[in-house]
């Protein structure tokens, strides 16, 4: 699925399916913009995307600010003059239960999830608009069509991005863009490997609800972005791809 160099941005891309899609698209010859809050996990991810060939800019970016990602699409065509794929992978997890949850809880985790890939899509969407090509691929999750509990600002976000890629989609079709989501089960990152040890999650018991019988590794859910952004993919717009190993199939084996 050669690129012929194209240009891709990821969003939280220092780590779990952020750096793992960052690698699946310069594998496929893309270059990266690898955009984090955290640079400084960013610049640690850069040595094992550019030993796949690719160029690459670590951008500190925070996605809740439209002056920040503003500055991010800026930086990236600066560094590369063009815009071809944008990963809206950024997002947070701030558990309570509803009646415990604060508003700034809430905020936190709607404002990185949701109006974070609105922002990031808006200002990447200009830009491919313009060039009347691009692809944009979002994390969604299968919260967005399953409650768990103590997730509402999370699964709330969630079908947001859902939601909005649809829109998107419809938007922007007759420019040449295409918009879509792929929608994670439960993914072997390191954040979901320090809830285990925090007790909020049990390995075992995902395990068993999950027809497949384990948790994804980041690059199966990376190879599925990486796909959606290729031209394998030219007649696909709007939808959302659940790789989550049959959980929505069903529930447990």
């Amino acid at each position: 699925m050669s690129r012929d160099r194209k240009v891709a941005i990821v969003t939280g891309a220092g780590r779990g399916i952020g750096k793992a899609c960052a690698l699946a698209l310069a594998e496929d010859g893309a270059d990266v913009v690898l955009a984090e809050i955290d640079s400084e996990r960013a610049r640690a991810a850069t040595a094992d995307v550019e030993r796949l060939g690719a160029a690459t800019l670590v951008h500190e970016t925070n996605v809740a600010s439209a002056d920040s990602v503003d500055r991010m699409v800026e930086a990236a065509l600066e560094r590369f003059g063009r815009l071809d794929i944008l990963v809206n992978n950024a997002a947070v997890i701030d558990p309570a239960p509803a009646l415990e949850m604060t508003e700034e809880q809430w905020d936190r985790v709607v404002d990185v999830g949701l109006k974070g890939v609105f922002l990031c899509s808006r200002r990447g969407g200009r830009q491919m608009v313009e060039q009347r090509s691009g692809s944009i691929i979002s994390i969604a999750s299968i919260a967005a069509e399953r409650g768990i509990h103590g997730r509402g600002n999370y699964c709330a976000a969630k079908a947001g991005v859902v939601a909005l890629t649809r829109v998107l989609a419809l938007e922007w079709a007759e420019f040449g863009v295409r918009v879509n989501a792929v929608g994670p089960g439960y993914v072997d990152t390191e954040l979901q490997r320090q809830a285990q040890a925090q007790g909020l999650t049990n390995r075992a018991v995902l395990n068993r609800a999950t027809p497949i019988g384990r948790l994804a590794e980041p690059r199966e859910i990376a190879r599925v972005v990486a796909f959606l952004a290729s031209d394998g993919a030219s007649y696909i717009t709007g939808q959302t791809i659940y790789a989550d190993g049959g959980w929505l199939a069903g529930g447990p084996r």
